[in-house]
């Protein structure tokens, strides 16, 4: 069952009996305002997440430089409740711009994407690295179909779970978040790597 809103938006599971409580919410955000929209959000103390990757930037010049800029444009997740998001999208200027993504993969018609707190917690776990060991994934970076799914039991990203899949002509472990975002691990040893179930994962 599903709990819409008053604009007949919905969210993708009944929050009647546990007062809504706060759920991840994928939001797109107009004109690549993303960075100022967390700014305000960490002034509310509302926890949110943005990936991050450091781009080199005027490498034609004779000045390149690193800048830490975020990895997918116009992407933010936000841990709310839908109540609370909705109102300050109302009331506060600076938030106006978030965008709620609609879930394509449901049967149930303008029903708004949440993530998993589990599911949050693992993508995290390698999106929030801004250095070489992760590459950030578009159409075009992953080729064939999913392979095995594993768990990583040992290094910096033990206890991350992911897909292994083709990406830049070698395999690597996958985090994705279906619909979404995804994000690979640029090398993880094979002996750290545990094959699981997909329901595991």
């Amino acid at each position: 069952m599903t709990m819409a809103d008053k604009d007949g938006i919905s969210l993708g599971h009944d929050t009647t009996m546990c007062g809504d409580p706060k759920v991840w919410f994928p939001m797109r955000v107009t004109y690549s305002r993303e960075l100022k929209i967390k700014a305000e959000l960490d002034r509310l103390m509302i926890e949110n997440f943005i990936p991050m990757t450091n781009k080199l930037m005027d490498a034609d010049t004779e000045h390149p430089h690193r800048k830490l800029v975020p990895a997918i444009n116009n992407l933010i997740f936000v841990h709310s409740t839908q109540e609370r998001i909705s109102y300050l999208k109302q009331k506060n200027e600076v938030l106006e711009p978030l965008r709620y993504i609609l879930d394509q993969t449901t049967q149930e018609a303008h029903t708004i994407m949440t993530v998993r707190d589990g599911e949050m917690e693992n993508f995290m776990r390698v999106a929030s690295m801004t250095d070489n060991s992760v590459i950030f994934l578009d159409d075009e970076s992953v080729i064939g179909k999913e392979g095995k799914h594993v768990q990583i039991i040992g290094g910096v990203f033990k206890g991350v779970k992911g897909v292994i899949r083709r990406v830049k002509r070698c395999k690597r472990v996958v985090v994705e978040l279906k619909g979404i975002a995804g994000v690979a691990i640029a090398f993880v040893p094979a002996v750290f790597l545990r094959e699981i179930e997909r329901s595991e994962h």
